[in-house]
């Protein structure tokens, strides 16, 4: 206000009030849109990290696959001599359309190099019921703690309806859990 005084203005001028007034309400009405700016920006950073944090949580339903992962419908056979396409080697190995699957969460008697012919009893028994569970409809592979084995197999879980293929095979003592080692057979 002395500035106005200063330059031989006085308050009581309705052009300078109206100036003042003008001047009073620019200031607010920025201060109103950065508040605005500055609260969206807050809720779109909250966005943001909820979903980083929601979409990195493992969201199960029970029979819903999750959109990222599609559902498996094969015919498998069991695994014969020459090209292999679609079928199962072993308890725990198949092929789907030229790739070679490893089930992440099984360990299952060796249909080659066993150790006993029990293995080897038990292991063609595994691949007989591991080639019906598959062969029963449609399943989901799921990612497992790694991509791949030693052995250049894609690791996956095999899931129906959200309950494991092979915590069946397991249920069944047709399997054991993997649990990093394998353990004997007979």
């Amino acid at each position: 206000m002395a500035e106005i005084e200063r330059f031989g203005l006085r308050r009581s001028d309705p052009q300078v009030l109206a100036s003042l007034q003008r001047a009073a309400t620019r200031r607010r009405s920025k201060a109103r849109w950065t508040t605005l700016w500055l609260m969206l920006l807050a809720f779109a950073a909250s966005a943001a990290v909820a979903s980083l944090v929601l979409g990195a949580l493992p969201v199960r339903l029970p029979g819903i696959a999750a959109p990222s992962v599609p559902m498996v419908t094969a015919s498998f056979p069991v695994c014969r001599a020459g090209a292999r396409q679609t079928c199962v080697v072993d308890g725990d190995t198949f092929w789907l359309e030229g790739t070679k699957y490893r089930i992440a969460d099984i360990d299952t008697p060796e249909v080659q190099g066993f150790a006993c012919p029990a293995e080897k009893a038990l292991g063609d028994q595994a691949t007989r019921r591991l080639t019906a569970l598959l062969n029963a409809g449609p399943f989901v592979l799921e990612p497992a703690d790694r991509d791949e084995d030693r052995y250049g197999r894609k690791l996956r879980v095999v899931t129906r309806g959200g309950a494991s293929l092979g915590g069946q095979l397991v249920s069944e003592g047709l399997a054991h859990r993997w649990d990093g080692a394998q353990h004997p057979w007979c």
